[in-house]
This record gives C-alpha cells, structure tokens and sequence, in this order.
C-alpha cells in the first residue's frame, strides 16, 4: 500500500479485520462499515480477479459481474504489477477448498 495511506487509522481498520474469526463476523462487520454497493463492488472486483486469474476474456467477466472493461482491467493491472494482494488472497482460498 502506497505508504501516504498509512497512518493509525487504517492500521485499526486492518488490526479489527484480522480479528474476525468468520464468515459470518465478517458479514456483521462489514455491513455496519460499508454501504451495499461498496460491499457488492469489493466482492465483483475479487470475484473478477478469481475470473481473471482463471484466463477467462473481458466480456465474459463484464458479463458475469456486471463490471466495466476499464475495472476489469485495473483489477488485471493489480494482479500483474500490483502488490500481490488479489494473489495471496485467492492463493490462500484455492489451498482452503482443496
């Protein structure tokens, strides 16, 4: 993360996060700290990335979540120069399922 987003107050966002212990901790938490659309979009551009990193095209990604090509790719653009975030997160989940 770019380091002028650092301070104490994302530090707690993250600290609080890495406590919940559940799915459905998750689902509470989440839906008093963000409104619906926000928790829609996170969960599109993550399944997007899941899609993405499967080789599935564009248009059948924006088909499927409803997202635009310009979000499609900048999730794509994250996944290949990023900070490996979406990587370890679908890493993890795809060791989880198995």
């Amino acid at each position: 993360m770019n380091d002028k987003m650092k301070d104490e107050r994302m530090d707690l966002l993250f600290r609080g996060i890495l406590t919940l212990q559940s799915v459905e901790e998750c689902y509470d938490f989440f839906e008093d700290l963000c409104t619906v659309p926000e928790l829609q979009e996170m969960s599109r551009r993550l399944y997007a990335a899941k899609l993405l990193s499967e080789n599935c095209i564009y248009t059948d990604i924006a088909d499927r979540t409803g997202l635009s090509t310009a979000t499609i790719s900048r999730v794509n653009r994250c996944l290949k120069y990023g900070e490996d975030g979406y990587k370890t997160v679908l890493d993890r989940l795809k060791n989880e399922e198995e």
